[in-house]
């Protein structure tokens, strides 16, 4: 029987984590017995196991929806629903504290709670590898397992500060007694990411190439840094102006993608939904690392179940999602010169846009999405089928779906390390050549085609060429052209998955989740809905159902002006979130934990802005 040890909810050798009234007072977390535990690599690599579903996350599990993509990852302006768009965090919560160790997510920031249990689990790793098991280990072994456990902290230390900042920074363990330790106030967030630079620089040169299956590896850690050194670099750039630090941690992204690229070990080699409803991810070239599942080993989840047709999705993908996507020929679609190119409606897009569109949304319009527009982006081809037969198997439907999770893809190193070098070239360093385009957005725009989406006439995307680039008329002009091109890419390549939320953020482009100032985001695609979704032309349907024409005027469905129904669906009811301004890049603290420092004599600063 398949074991699947690596991503199991058995968390028995890593020891929960209860919750308390003190920052960071735990119960100890040496239960497992110090005298005993930590004298060899299978002892650190069962308790390192614990750190995986935290950070691999995947689908998650079960009913669970942190950072899933579809059911965790839905706020951005890539996503609208009906009514009235969800609003920013308006005022400074009762409480933000956390010390569980179950993965938790803030969707409005796409990161943890105010939850300092995993970087003190790091802190522990790292004194036991250090006080402990050093004596038993040869260097080689210290140095991966030291290289894992920094990595862990860096990587916890990225998320906390992507949410709120300036964070309080705790170099290692302390005894509960240490108050002075304990409520000690936010460091700086250019120290504390100096500090996870170091981390993730020492596991980038020790982890090992390869320690099993699926497991951290050097290129697994590599991929990460290209993520966590990329938002950190141009965070530093856009909001803090500190170009020495944007291009210290850009480097790093470089470094990192060119490990990956130049190992010759990944590839773009299969088409694009395979690399999210597979049932078996093992041998696919493009996986630095998945999740695996296995409903044998009730391992399993409902991702898949979200999209299956049948379903609801709110929010779904808006039609400021769907302009951006690129026209074959490899212009935006003002500019295009495929045969109907500016025909906004399902049918068309489907055929003459990258083929990333056709293997992301369904072929035809549905009402089970807020927008119409569906997403079938994590299942297989045959799971959408059932979506009528009253019959759905169970792997695509509730919470027993067995489809594997892309955990870190080779697409995502290539278009970190192009953004990363695009970025690094206006402040100052080598210009992007052509064959930097061809390594990354051109690789990926060459990717394979299945024969479903040959069967509808899908076509591969032209190959980008610095010398003739878009220039899309949407494009900000704050924006160079190719890095407006790479940020494209992005938003094809990663739709509903971890990106879209924290790109706009890094690149200090909130405003996107205006729909005041982007009114795309209250619209669907193009739609004659007499012939394309007559359904809708109910009597209970009145006063409700609305299209938008090509000239801004809004047509309400009265009952008898079906033929009039002709134009940008109008997302029902539909309305901007309240006004927001940039304070919201970053989380509050809750009142709880400013007050918690209060009574303990100590101060807890309030994210600015918040006060």
């Amino acid at each position: 029987m398949k074991k699947n040890i690596l991503f199991s909810i058995i968390l028995s050798i890593t020891v929960l984590i209860s919750g308390c009234s003190d920052v960071l007072e735990r119960p100890e977390l040496n239960d497992m017995n110090d005298d005993t535990y930590w004298r060899n690599e299978t002892d650190l690599r069962l308790f390192s196991n614990g750190f995986y579903i935290n950070y691999f996350v995947g689908y998650n599990n079960t009913w669970g929806v942190a950072y899933a993509p579809l059911r965790g990852y839905y706020f951005s302006d890539d996503f609208s629903n009906t009514n009235v768009q969800s609003n920013f965090e308006s005022s400074v919560p009762s409480s933000r504290g956390s010390t569980s160790e179950t993965p938790d997510m803030l969707v409005q920031y796409a990161g943890p709670n105010w939850n300092f249990a995993w970087v003190r689990k790091s802190n522990l790793f790292i004194n036991r590898i250090e006080t402990v098991a050093k004596a038993e280990l040869n260097n080689e072994a210290y140095n991966h397992w030291m290289g894992v456990a920094r990595f862990f902290k860096g990587f916890e230390y990225h998320r906390l500060v992507s949410v709120f900042g300036d964070v309080p920074y705790y170099e290692a363990s302390f005894e509960a007694t240490d108050h002075v330790q304990m409520y000690k106030d936010r460091t700086p967030r250019g120290e504390v990411m100096d500090h996870v630079y170091d981390d993730l620089l020492f596991a980038f040169n020790n982890v090992r190439l390869n320690d099993g299956d699926n497991v951290l590896n050097r290129y697994i850690v590599a991929g990460f840094i290209s993520r966590i050194m990329l938002f950190e670099g141009t965070w530093q750039k856009y909001h803090l102006n500190d170009q020495t630090r944007a291009k210290k941690y850009l480097e790093l992204a470089v470094a990192a993608g060119d490990f990956v690229i130049n190992s010759g070990k990944y590839d773009i080699s299969s088409d694009f939904r395979s690399l999210f409803g597979s049932q078996d991810l093992k041998g696919n070239k493009e996986m630095l690392m998945y999740r695996h599942y296995d409903a044998a080993q009730g391992v399993t989840h409902h991702v898949a179940s979200y999209s299956n047709g049948y379903e609801s999705q709110i929010p779904s993908a808006n039609l400021s999602l769907a302009k951006a996507f690129i026209c074959t020929d490899g212009q935006p679609y003002q500019l295009s010169s495929v045969e109907n190119a500016d025909s906004l409606n399902i049918r068309n897009m489907i055929t003459t846009r990258d083929p990333r569109f056709e293997a992301t949304f369904q072929n035809v319009p549905k009402v089970q999405s807020a927008t119409l527009l569906y997403a079938s982006k994590f299942i297989d081809r045959t799971g959408p089928t059932f979506w009528n037969s009253g019959n759905i198997p169970p792997i695509y439907a509730s919470n027993s779906n067995t489809n594997d999770a892309p955990v870190m893809r080779y697409s995502e190193v290539l278009l970190n390390w192009i953004e990363a070098k695009a970025e690094l070239a206006t402040l100052g360093g080598s210009a992007v050549a052509q064959i930097d385009i061809d390594k990354s957005v051109n690789k990926i725009r060459n990717r394979p085609l299945d024969a479903q989406a040959i069967a509808k006439g899908v076509k591969k995307t032209a190959p980008m060429s610095l010398a003739f680039l878009p220039d899309d008329p949407d494009r900000d002009p704050d924006v160079p052209a190719l890095i407006w091109e790479i940020r494209r890419e992005r938003r094809m390549e990663f739709v509903f998955e971890y990106s879209r939320l924290l790109d706009i953020k890094r690149w200090k482009k909130i405003r996107y989740m205006s729909a005041t100032e982007n009114p795309d985001n209250l619209l669907g695609l193009w739609i004659n809905v007499k012939e394309e979704l007559p359904s809708l032309l109910a009597k209970e349907k009145v006063g409700l159902l609305a299209v938008k024409k090509a000239d801004g005027t809004i047509i309400t469905y009265n009952g008898t002006n079906g033929n009039e129904m002709v134009g940008y669906y109008f997302i029902e009811k539909a309305a901007d979130r309240q006004a927001f301004d940039n304070r919201v890049y970053l989380a509050p603290v809750g009142k709880a934990q400013i007050d918690q420092y209060m009574d303990k004599g100590y101060t807890l600063t309030q994210t600015p802005g918040w006060d």
